[in-house]
């Protein structure tokens, strides 16, 4: 009898995620890639025609995405892609400063060179994302470098914190990412982590991880008001 040949095997491959996953990821890379702009409405109905998948399904789609703070829903107008309050953002950032700066300290004391060569390709994986010009990738990239730092350090509880915060943080990130020099200045600030991770300097890197958030919420603070200044204009256009 003829061997079989693993290669020429006749079983048909599972789809490993389900309807519900695969929607998800298709409406969060929608709204990251601003398909759906904030205060867009999400029509259940046209939500359903365009994915290809039942209204129950959406519905579980958009719930996951509103506690992921991507969604929201408006009184009397139903679900919406969030807007971004100043307020909340700035807060956010200032929870990202705190833990991050502390994750970073604590790596750094642990001397852990295992930990400073896995930041060190974390960095190379965001800069080879960059060159993509892809904005998924370079959020997919950013946020494994500091999944990272949080995992090395043993700072478990607040990795699970900033992962919360992620999905809102990231929909930031994606509208920053084309800031001026914002590659350059970026990848630099997290040298300078590395750098005094690798060097054991607790309070360098801690310092650094602090800096680089602030200057990303400054970044993210213009942002936002310019945004907000152009929907207004744009608004009055509309009306006139």
């Amino acid at each position: 009898m003829a061997k079989q040949d693993d290669s020429d095997s006749l079983l048909v491959a599972r789809p490993t995620k389900t309807l519900r996953q695969l929607g998800l990821e298709k409406m969060r890379d929608a709204i990251l890639r601003f398909r759906f702009r904030p205060g867009d409405r999400l029509v259940e109905r046209d939500l359903c025609t365009r994915l290809g998948v039942s209204r129950s399904v959406v519905r579980e789609v958009l719930r996951h995405l509103e506690a992921e703070g991507l969604v929201e829903t408006i009184p009397n107008q139903g679900p919406v892609v969030a807007r971004f309050e100043p307020a909340k953002v700035a807060q956010m950032y200032e929870i990202r400063g705190v833990l991050e700066a502390m994750a970073a300290s604590a790596c750094a004391q642990l001397t852990d060179t295992d930990a400073a060569q896995k930041l060190e390709a974390a960095i190379g994986g965001i800069e080879r994302a960059f060159d993509t010009g892809d904005p998924p990738a370079i959020l997919e990239a950013v946020t494994a470098f500091y999944e990272q730092l949080f995992k090395a350090s043993g700072k478990v509880v607040a990795w699970d914190i900033v992962r919360s915060l992620n999905a809102r943080i990231n929909h930031l990130r994606g509208m920053t990412i084309s800031s001026e020099n914002r590659r350059e200045n970026a990848v630099a600030e997290m040298w300078e982590i590395q750098r005094a991770v690798a060097a054991g300097d607790a309070a360098k890197a801690s310092r650094a991880a602090k800096d680089h958030v602030e200057k990303a919420a400054i970044i993210a603070h213009t942002f936002l008001q310019n945004y907000e200044h152009n929907e207004i204009i744009s608004e009055e256009s509309r009306k006139t």
